[in-house]
Parts: C-alpha cells; structure tokens; sequence
C-alpha cells in the first residue's frame, strides 16, 4: 500500500459519502461526550434509544448530576455495564462543573482525566466535537486498516498512529467516520461486501469475497 493508493482509496470514499460524520445522535458536545461514554460494548443504535428520552430531561452536567444515580440508571439500564457508566457520568459532570465551568474541554489531557474517558472516547470527541484531525481506532478500523493494508498493525495504537502519519491531510479528519461506517456496512468481519465496495480494486486483502450477496 503507497501513499497514491490511499490517497485514491479516500478520494473514492469522499466521492461516496462527502459529509461523513457519527451515527450517534448529540446536539452539543457534552451530549457527544455521554453518549460515547455509553458507547463502548454497546451499539449506537442502543444509545440512541437511551439517550433520546435522557437527554430530553438532562443534557447538562447540572441536570444529570441533579437526576441522581439511581434515576440515571433507569434511562441507561438497556446499555450493558449501565452501573459503572452511570457511575462515571455522575463523577464526570462533577468534574466538569468544579474544574471547566460546565464546559467539555478540548485537551486530550483534560478529556482523558474524566471517569470512564480513555483514549479512544477522547478521540471521538476531539474530532467529532472539535474538528481536530484524531483517529478513535475500534474494532471496525481496526479490522479495515488490517484487511485492506491501509495502515496494518498489532494493535489498536500502533494502527492509529500510522492512520494519523499515513492518511493525506485533505482526507485526516474525515477519515475516522470514513473508515467506521465502511467497516460497520461494506467491509464487515465474517463475509467481506467485496461485490459492493468502491475501494475494491484498490484494497491489498488477500481473500476477497465475490459470492452472491443477500
């Protein structure tokens, strides 16, 4: 894979989806924020469904801090591991009340010292949130870079920063939706859409899938 294949590979994916962005419904940063918390082991399909009837009675840390921990729980209780979340959005809008004025920060330091936020949560909210050019690498970039050789790797950090290094700067900062939504509907884990994917051609794996799709 060399740098004119991947720079054709994301032209054909903006060509395809020129507007790419979560499918995680929020209207602010603080509504990203929770609801990329809630995120992890979970669908975004299953957040939504939370976080609609949540944050139509709170979507700020004064409001969720305010419902409580059990009235919290019951909003999220669909979304596996619902009590450490629920645990964590508690400490984090208090965090975010003493020490950023209510406000979701946009360091990575800063974001990173909340409960329940790592890295890739981090990621996602500096870039969806705040525009910054970050790659939240899960398990559908993760298999992607692998499988297609853009950006091959061992483990989730190794392939996040060769992303960052590797993707041309016009294509960095839709990248991340670019390569999750390819790998949630095209290139998904046990039977590859090959039939259907605008990048074939251009992709480096091995074992391409042509049967007849459903």
């Amino acid at each position: 894979m060399n740098k004119d294949k991947r720079a054709r590979i994301f032209e054909r994916l903006k060509a395809e989806n020129p507007t790419p962005t979560t499918e995680l419904e929020y209207r602010s940063p603080f509504e990203l924020l929770i609801s990329v918390m809630l995120s992890a082991q979970a669908t975004d399909v299953s957040v939504n469904k939370a976080t609609g009837p949540l944050f139509a009675v709170a979507n700020t840390p004064e409001a969720i801090r305010a419902l409580g921990l059990k009235r919290l729980k019951a909003y999220i209780k669909s979304i596996g591991l619902f009590n450490t979340k629920a645990a964590n959005i508690l400490k984090t809008c208090q965090i975010l009340l003493d020490e950023h004025g209510g406000q979701v920060p946009s360091e990575r330091s800063s974001l990173e010292a909340l409960p329940g936020v790592g890295r890739k949560t981090a990621n996602v909210v500096l870039n969806t949130a705040f525009g910054e050019p970050t790659m939240a690498v899960d398990t559908h970039i993760f298999r992607v870079s692998n499988r297609t050789r853009i950006a091959p790797g061992e483990n989730v950090r190794q392939v996040e920063d060769r992303l960052v290094r590797w993707i041309a700067e016009p294509y960095l900062r839709d990248a991340h939706h670019w390569l999750i939504l390819h790998g949630r509907y095209v290139c998904v884990a046990r039977k590859p859409r090959c039939r259907s994917c605008v990048i074939e051609d251009l992709c480096e794996y091995r074992d391409k899938v042509y049967a007849r799709e459903d």
